[in-house]
């Protein structure tokens, strides 16, 4: 189940973290993986040739989300190449924490042009070669706290909030054409953003999960494959939590 052999997915951010985890989990399942990256092209080829070295396909292609005409410019190189995108998984995303009345302008404007302007941009690119084949998935990576906020991450959370109306809105605009748009909300996930939390603060976060544990990029990438596969054909508009019952 959840094969993609054939299909040309493109992973935004997938150098390391979350996006990572479905670069491989994508290439496991048989689809040709384009490692989207902003800085580090080093790290992106290793996660390709890490995919390939197992026999599958993967590429890279680089480019930052926030900046629509680079995304529109990568995209039609990617088409150009592999004739396609039929999976997009809208992952790249920054995170500036601050109370709110410490909030700059400066960093909602950061915020918001990569985690909502970015991925819709990405989505706009992408959704012209999904409409030409009448078959395209999209799934943006949201975050819980997008759905019950947090204490110091008001803008943050506006933007991730954000996601789900956009993906909801694209799910309407493009069904005729057999084109589902959904999300991911991952919890209290194990990535180089957690990492920095000290065991307090690890074990205040854990207190607010029923099954007590943090999760991992790959049981989020799991979800992403699902969502992107045939198998969730009917599936559209959707919020899949990943989050241990944080938030239900």
């Amino acid at each position: 189940m959840f094969r993609l052999d054939g299909r040309i997915v493109l992973v935004t951010g997938g150098s390391r973290g979350i996006g990572r985890a479905c670069c491989e989990a994508f290439g496991e399942q048989g689809a040709t993986v384009v490692v989207n990256y902003v800085k580090n092209g080093e790290t992106a080829r290793a996660v390709a040739d890490a995919i390939v070295a197992k026999g599958g396909k993967a590429d890279v292609e680089g480019f930052d989300v926030a900046d629509s005409s680079a995304v529109n410019a990568g995209v039609d190189a990617l088409v150009k190449r592999h004739g396609k995108i039929d999976v997009l998984i809208a992952n790249a995303g920054i995170v500036k924490d601050s109370l709110l009345w410490r909030l700059k302008d400066a960093e909602f404007e950061d915020l918001w042009a990569t985690n909502v302007r970015g991925a819709i941009a990405c989505a706009r690119a992408a959704s012209k070669s999904m409409m030409r084949g009448r078959w395209g998935r999209m799934v943006f990576v949201s975050s819980v706290v997008g759905e019950m906020g947090n204490a110091g991450q008001t803008a943050y959370a506006a933007t991730k909030a954000a996601l789900i109306g956009a993906a909801r809105s694209i799910a309407r605009e493009y069904a005729s054409r057999n084109v589902t748009s959904n999300v991911v909300a991952p919890g209290f996930i194990d990535t180089d953003m957690t990492v920095a939390f000290t065991a307090e603060q690890r074990e205040e976060m854990l207190q607010g999960v029923p099954l007590a544990r943090t999760g991992s990029a790959a049981e989020v990438a799991a979800a992403c494959l699902y969502l992107a596969s045939d198998e969730a054909a009917y599936v559209t508009g959707h919020v899949l939590r990943v989050n241990g019952g944080m938030h239900m």
